[in-house]
């Protein structure tokens, strides 16, 4: 059996918040006016993302994996995670602010909900003049004080607001209090969960003037009261792969090519590329595919080495 990169139809969300910035930017295709979010790559019941491309066309990401599970994860992820695929890839756009939320850790989301927890990190697309995130609490608290800010609406009062370029990138533990701020287009790495509490929402109203749900009673054994360091320094190097983010879920790098890179695997496990900028060739022994900005690529875990031939950037996710 020959494996090559495969791509998938992408999942579109339409969001109180979205815009068109996923079309606008990249590449996407859609008419709505409200896409928040692209889910690229998905195992998340009743949004499993469907191949695309090739000989594999068709079969949803599961059925692939049952029926080639060590050469589409790689042995360590079929050790670590059984057949689960442990990964959830988006492009957000953020047209309004969202709400302001959290994420429980595995340990509680398992208890309260049989799913995995949701770390995750952000890498920015693109950002409007003045746009921010919102990310921890700008001194430690406690569950007390978090509960007086609520009910007092004070909340964003002792959030860090930072403001952010093309390029930045934060990495958030669960627990990590957290928004993306209006005209902020980033790429999401998750872990495969869509759990997530909401705790306040700008006081925004519906037409009927009922506000969104709120999940505090949820959220405050959820949620980390300490000051928390969450952008990530770096420096790119042309023709390196660069790390941003290791954790015990995965591992995130960033690649800029110049011209050309002959890419080799670095562990028993599936790859995956966003490419945030450019576009490029990927040429394996029996393969040639072309890539675009936007475009997110599973590279099964059989496949040992590539080249990549372009000028681009491209986020390098394993685990």
């Amino acid at each position: 059996m020959k494996f090559y990169p495969l791509t998938f139809e992408p999942i579109y969300k339409e969001r109180i918040w979205g815009g068109t910035k996923l079309k606008d930017f990249l590449n996407k295709s859609f008419e709505d006016n409200r896409i928040g979010e692209s889910w690229e790559l998905s195992t998340v019941a009743n949004d499993v993302s469907v191949v695309s491309n090739g000989k594999f066309a068709g079969l949803n990401l599961n059925e692939l994996i049952e029926k080639y599970p060590t050469e589409i994860l790689g042995t360590k992820s079929v050790e670590k995670f059984g057949l689960e695929f442990p990964l959830l890839f988006k492009f957000l756009d953020a047209k309004e602010d969202l709400s302001i939320q959290v994420h429980p850790n595995d340990e509680l989301a398992k208890q309260r909900h049989n799913s995995f927890g949701k770390t995750e990190m952000w890498y920015v697309m693109q950002a409007d003049e003045k746009a921010r995130l919102v990310v921890g609490f700008k001194n430690k608290t406690n569950k007390k004080d978090y509960l007086k800010h609520i009910e007092d609406k004070t909340l964003v009062a002792v959030l860090n607001e930072t403001p952010v370029k093309k390029g930045d990138t934060f990495f958030l533990e669960t627990g990590t209090v957290h928004a993306i701020g209006a005209g902020v287009l980033i790429a999401e790495i998750q872990q495969t969960s869509d759990i997530t509490y909401r705790l306040y929402d700008w006081d925004r109203v519906d037409a009927k003037g009922i506000g969104r749900e709120l999940h505090n009673d949820l959220a405050v054994e959820a949620i980390n009261y300490e000051e928390t360091n969450t952008k990530v320094q770096y420096e790119n190097i042309s023709n390196e792969s660069v790390n941003l983010v290791e954790c015990p879920f995965f591992t995130t790098n960033i690649l800029e090519v110049s011209e050309l890179y002959h890419w080799k695997k670095k562990k028993e496990s599936f790859t995956v590329l966003m490419c945030t900028e450019g576009k490029f060739t990927l040429t394996t022994t029996n393969s040639k595919s072309e890539f675009k900005k936007g475009d997110t690529v599973l590279i099964p875990a059989i496949l040992e080495e590539f080249q990549i031939i372009g000028a681009t950037s491209l986020l390098e996710i394993t685990i």
